[in-house]
């Protein structure tokens, strides 16, 4: 097994805000509905540049989303389903794939620092050859750090379709 883990984030919002939101991933369809808009955040687009937010989009206008689930159908892989297989309320959310060529399981942390804010960090582990280890095993670390820089931007505090103001992103 091959695990890759995220630095740690700090997160303007309480650990209770933080879990609530990501243990239903019903919640991340509205980042969807986000970045199928026209009115793309202007600090978002200063992230990255017109080539990624194209992919970014196509990839998010093939998600389906539950409150247990995400899938994606990934050309030529076909369907892959991810789901939540543990919540540990407050603290941790734990997925694993259920439909996918390489098992793979993330987990969420999240703890508090305060009443107010709280540090999250990611955990990907998966079974990859010495051959695919090395093709894509620094992808996948900087993948799983760049997810954790996201998850640590959503506006926890207000519906994530808002443009609501998110405290202390400017110190991350």
């Amino acid at each position: 097994m091959s695990k890759y883990e995220s630095k740690i984030k700090q997160v303007p919002y309480s650990q209770s805000m933080v879990y609530g939101k990501l243990s239903d991933l019903n919640n991340l369809s509205a980042l969807k509905e986000k970045m199928g808009s026209t009115d793309i955040p202007d600090n978002l687009k200063n992230q990255v540049n017109e080539e990624q937010l194209h992919k970014a989009k196509e990839v998010l206008e093939k998600m389906e989303f539950t409150s247990d689930t995400i899938s994606i159908d990934i050309a030529p892989v076909g369907k892959f389903v991810i789901e939540v297989v543990e919540r540990q309320p407050e603290k941790l959310i734990k997925l694993s794939s259920s439909q996918s060529p390489i098992p793979i399981t993330l987990w969420i942390q999240i703890l508090p620092t305060s009443d107010t804010t709280s540090k999250m960090k990611l955990t990907l582990e998966t079974e990859l050859n010495m051959f695919m280890k090395m093709m894509v095993g620094g992808k996948l670390k900087d993948g799983i750090d760049k997810f954790a820089d996201m998850l640590a931007r959503i506006p926890y505090g207000a519906d994530i379709q808002t443009d609501a103001p998110q405290p202390g992103i400017e110190n991350l």
